[in-house]
């Protein structure tokens, strides 16, 4: 079972995307106006049921709203009787109010864990202090609050936090965690490369940290499957097929590529592992992570 472990959709009439309908910001992973426009189920399973996908993991995308996006997604799962869709919700892990929250959240069966994004890019993250979130005593009480409950953790930050936040992770054993795009390794350089690898051991060596394929396009927009394969080597060397996972990040990566060439491209890297490694990365990893039934 092909499962894409990481994916967003939206319909611009029924939930507000406050990023998403900025006009005229270029963002760090790109120009938005590529994708300032409803991205819904039909033409997200039309191009992954041509590869193989059965199943996937719908993650929180920044509404401005999150309990009407959740919701919103829940009901599409409803829908979609032989593609199971698992979701992963925001919550802020700092809110006096997240104990409530979470009450809602876990009253939709989709909803099988949590993101709160810590680092996006270094320009963003310096106009936004979305890096404070460490040095929050709040955050970590946070993080055993959906452990308690079986949520899982997105985890979404830059290399430069992940020795930070290391010692705050080994606090909560119990929490499984996956990093989102590769711990996003945005300097392509043969020493930025090597620093992001360096930095990524401190969470690979903890075994409830897992990490997704995901999102490399958004840091180098003419990437090919050759400048690629570094990365996700690294990453599958460090963390091994059973903590991997591949996710497509589209609509956002489709600024980048078309989710053919996404595949034939993660599929060429992946050409000597074996039949079984390569189905834990393109699913079985996925459907244990966040128990998909």
């Amino acid at each position: 079972m092909r499962i894409d472990a990481h994916h967003h959709l939206w319909d611009l009439k029924k939930v507000n995307y406050p990023w998403l309908m900025a006009k005229g910001e270029r963002r760090f992973f790109g120009d938005p106006s590529k994708i300032q426009r409803n991205y819904l189920w039909n033409e997200f399973s039309n191009d992954a049921k041509s590869h193989g996908f059965q199943g996937s993991v719908h993650i929180q995308v920044g509404a401005n709203d999150p309990l009407e996006e959740a919701k919103w997604v829940d009901t599409i799962n409803k829908q979609t009787k032989c593609w199971p869709i698992a979701q992963v919700a925001f919550a802020d892990l700092t809110d006096e109010k997240l104990t409530q929250h979470l009450d809602e959240l876990c009253k939709l069966n989709s909803v099988k864990g949590i993101r709160q994004i810590i680092g996006r890019a270094p320009e963003e993250d310096s106009l936004s202090n979305i890096n404070s979130l460490l040095a929050d005593p709040k955050f970590l009480k946070g993080l055993n609050v959906i452990a308690e409950r079986n949520l899982t953790f997105d985890l979404q930050l830059i290399p430069e936090l992940m020795e930070l936040i290391s010692p705050i992770l080994k606090k909560v054993p119990n929490l499984k965690i996956v990093l989102c795009h590769a711990g996003s390794p945005y300097n392509r350089t043969k020493l930025g490369l090597a620093d992001w690898g360096k930095s990524l051991q401190t969470l690979s060596s903890q075994s409830n940290v897992y990490c997704k394929l995901s999102g490399l396009g958004m840091f180098e927009h003419d990437w090919t499957e050759e400048s690629i394969a570094p990365i996700s080597k690294t990453v599958l060397t460090q963390f091994g097929t059973e903590r991997v996972m591949f996710g497509s990040n589209f609509p956002v990566d489709s600024i980048t590529s078309t989710y053919k060439d996404l595949i034939l491209a993660y599929e060429g890297i992946l050409r000597d592992y074996t039949n079984e490694e390569r189905a834990q990365i393109f699913g079985l990893t996925a459907k244990h992570f966040y128990s998909i039934d």
